[in-house]
């Protein structure tokens, strides 16, 4: 049986989009560079870079770098943003 039609489908987000997205979306709510964020969380400006755009994939233990960099939980770095 089909599904019944619904006003608005929304696109389904992979976390590495919503990832990138929410370390952006924050960094730059902070005033930040990438290589701010970078030097605050310990990891490489390049690695930061490839990381908002998509291009790499991220350990846990990195996402949690990044949170706690950023101020907030590491889950909150992996919900879609929808503004």
């Amino acid at each position: 049986m089909p599904s019944p039609p619904t006003a608005a489908k929304r696109k389904r987000v992979s976390a590495r989009e919503a990832l990138a997205a929410n370390i952006v979306a924050l960094r730059h709510a902070r005033g930040w560079s990438q290589e701010a964020l970078a030097f605050e969380c310990g990891l490489h400006r390049t690695f930061v870079a490839h990381v908002e755009r998509q291009s790499r994939n991220i350990a846990v233990d990195n996402i949690e770098r990044l949170a706690d960099a950023l101020g907030v939980e590491p889950y909150e770095l992996l919900k879609p943003r929808h503004d």
